[in-house]
């Protein structure tokens, strides 16, 4: 038994070495940095992309219920109120017209990164870029398109399903932590399975994918709790904080990814190319 659990001690030391000698061989903090730069960039798209949607659905009031007393004690009065007006002119515009140019502006945005994202896990699964120009492209623009979509609705679960009424606000209330994070799942599941030059075995839940889902939601529920309790826009060195913070998440989600794409490379090595699945994960659980 001492021997087992000394074996099993090695194997994890072996494991954490291989994937931080991976981490600096792959120069993956330069690409977590070019992702993030990317997904900073599009927040401003995806956020009129989003109002476009409110507006387009008769959801306005969110705004107003939802959102804005969210924003309002945060910063100074005279910054909310022209936030306030700036929102209520979106919504009471013409939305098909916004919502076209917010998804192509996102979506140009969203591509570029999406051509980091393929870079690098090109890299982490050790293959050569050998498709022609354009089906890169094409995948960029495919993958922007896929993954935008599922934050857009990971977003709009966590924001406008408290505000349904009657018995479907409390179900809705609940199910949004568990949509969500499916929803996300599927991001990842598409970028791992379609971002690479050579398309990995597909599985239904590794345990890469899992520890980006998990430690993701984990980050996400710290940094609304800063939001929440902490944050104050009110001074240039709360808002200059605020600023850091957020390009720190973005730059932690980046690597975050990226690090459960080497988990999962290094696990199909270990394992002669069969992986380390949700099944798999229990199984051990278990038998402890």
């Amino acid at each position: 038994m001492a021997r087992k659990r000394k074996a099993q001690q090695t194997r994890r030391g072996h494991l954490l070495n291989e994937l931080r000698r991976r981490f600096d061989e792959h120069e993956l903090p330069i690409y977590a940095s070019a992702i993030a730069f990317r997904a900073l960039i599009s927040v401003i798209p995806l956020a009129l992309l989003g109002l476009g949607l409110l507006s387009a659905l008769g959801l306005k009031d969110t705004w107003t219920n939802s959102i804005s007393p969210a924003i309002k004690p945060k910063v100074l009065p005279a910054v909310y109120d022209g936030i306030n007006a700036s929102v209520d002119k979106i919504l009471s515009s013409n939305s098909a017209g916004l919502i076209a140019f917010a998804a192509l502006l996102a979506v140009w945005d969203l591509s570029l990164g999406m051509s980091a994202v393929m870079r690098v896990l090109n890299h982490v699964h050790d293959v050569e870029e050998d498709r022609p120009p354009l089906r890169r492209i094409a995948v960029a623009v495919g993958l922007a398109v896929g993954v935008g979509t599922c934050v857009i609705g990971a977003m709009l679960l966590l924001v406008v399903a408290p505000r349904a009424g009657g018995a479907l606000h409390v179900l809705l209330g609940i199910l949004r932590w568990v949509l969500a994070p499916l929803v996300l799942g599927l991001a990842v599941g598409l970028l791992v399975r379609f971002a690479p030059a050579q398309k990995p075995q597909a599985r239904w839940a590794s345990a890469g994918s899992l520890l980006v889902i998990v430690t993701w939601i984990v980050a996400t529920l710290l940094f609304k709790l800063w939001v929440t309790y902490v944050a104050n826009f009110k001074s240039a060195v709360g808002g200059l904080t605020g600023l850091l913070l957020l390009t720190t998440y973005f730059f932690v989600s980046a690597a975050i990814f990226i690090v459960g794409a080497e988990l999962d490379e290094l696990l199909r090595k270990e394992t002669r190319g069969r992986g380390v699945t949700l099944p798999d994960l229990v199984e051990s659980v278990v038998r402890r």
